[in-house]
Order: C-alpha cells, then structure tokens, then sequence
C-alpha cells in the first residue's frame, strides 16, 4: 500500500498565487448563457443575472440576436433572461440548481462550480461588508 504524499503546508501568498494561476487558464464556454452576480446589499441578496448567449466557431460568446461577439469590457447593455436572487450561496445555488432543473440554462459543470465559488465568496462580501467583485 503506498504511502500518502505530505504536502508542505501552503501560506496565503501560495495559495493566491495558485488561484491567479487557475483563473488565467483556458475555459470553453457555456452554450446555456452568462452570469453576472452581484450584491444587493440593503436587501442583504446575492443575486445573478442571466443572459444568453451563442458561442461561435471560434469560440467566442455572440449576442444570440445579432451573432455578433460580446464585449468584455461592460459597454453593450442586455437585458437578462432571468435574475436568480439568495440570502446565501446555498439558497442562490438551490434556486439555480435544484428548484427547476429542467429549466437550469447552465449546461457545463465548471461553469456550475465556478458559480458556486463566486456565490460563497459574494456571501462572504455580503456578511463581511467587504466589496464584492466577480472573478
């Protein structure tokens, strides 16, 4: 029987270090759309929007009406199919995830974790009053 490896104990830089590594890696997208999640502090929400989206041949995430690309930086103003709103991650994630699953536009399941990581550290903004913004 092998022995199990002891790792080194990492230290906060290790481990940002890692995450800023991790983000920068290559990802497809999601067919099923977007989300921008959001606090809603006076009403002490987490919310996502949703928004569809089409991925062309290379790759890239198109407004469905248009085909064209999206931009990245903010400028072209949606209107989102759904907003998906939770006091906690796990009502958010519940309310995505498991009140309708046949109606649930997330199709990739790292996209479903990489949402359920942004939902536990907005809800760690939301109690700590911290400023939220998403990865």
């Amino acid at each position: 029987m092998a022995q199990p490896t002891t790792l080194p104990r990492p230290n906060a830089d290790d481990l940002t270090a890692l995450d800023n590594r991790l983000s920068n890696r290559f990802i497809e997208l999601d067919e099923g759309g977007y989300f921008l999640v959001y606090l809603e502090r006076e009403q002490g929400l987490i919310c996502a929007k949703h928004f569809t989206n089409t991925i062309n041949d290379k790759g890239l995430a198109c407004d469905p009406e248009t085909g064209e690309p999206l931009p990245c930086n903010g400028t072209l103003q949606r209107i989102p199919s759904r907003v998906y709103q939770g006091r906690t991650a796990k009502e958010l994630c519940i309310a995505l995830f498991e009140t309708d699953p046949a109606e649930c536009p997330v199709t990739r399941l790292d996209h479903a974790a990489y949402l359920g990581r942004e939902f536990v550290r907005a809800e760690a903004a939301l109690l700590s009053g911290e400023e939220y913004i998403q990865d």
